[in-house]
């Protein structure tokens, strides 16, 4: 599963580079070939709904032409929010692993759980915490440096009399 997950931070590294919040996905199949893959673009495309799980998902459907990936695993950086939850039970997705968890948007069982919610009519295999202190680290890098770019921009504001 750390091979698959590196493959997903790679795609996280390029959201890095692009300023995106660096999120990666990819999708396998049951060989374990990679049919999708995707990194945030939700300020690149200006579109919040570009996660890299919705990029990576339309990739893996394209590939297989077929709507449903039941046979296939979503690797993720971080736990899905609920739209992309959403999405993968939409698409039947087989198992999901991820890295970090969230706190705030957390929908594959942090906040809530729906993908594994009995009451829905499909329910996803969950395995999360995987290269989570690589994952972590990541995306606490970028919003340190976010943070710091922020403020240096409001010092220059305040230094020229804006």
């Amino acid at each position: 599963m750390e091979r698959w997950m590196s493959l997903a931070l790679r795609e996280a590294e390029k959201a890095f580079e692009k300023d995106e919040v660096p999120v990666g996905a990819v999708v396998l199949d049951s060989n374990g070939s990679v049919v999708g893959r995707g990194f945030n673009q939700t300020e690149m495309l200006g579109d919040a709904t570009a996660h890299a799980e919705m990029i990576a998902l339309t990739a893996a459907m394209a590939t297989m032409e077929s709507k449903y990936l039941q046979d296939c695993t979503l690797v993720v950086t971080l736990e899905p929010c609920p739209m992309c939850a959403g999405a993968i039970l939409l698409a039947k997705v087989g198992r999901v692993v991820f890295g970090s968890y969230d706190a705030k948007m957390g929908a594959a069982g942090t906040l809530f759980n729906l993908l594994e919610n009995p009451k829905l009519n499909h329910r996803v295999e969950l395995i999360g915490g995987i290269m989570e202190e690589k994952t972590t680290a990541l995306l606490k890098e970028f919003f340190a440096k976010a943070r710091h770019e922020r403020s240096h921009a409001r010092t220059h504001q305040q230094k020229n009399g804006r």
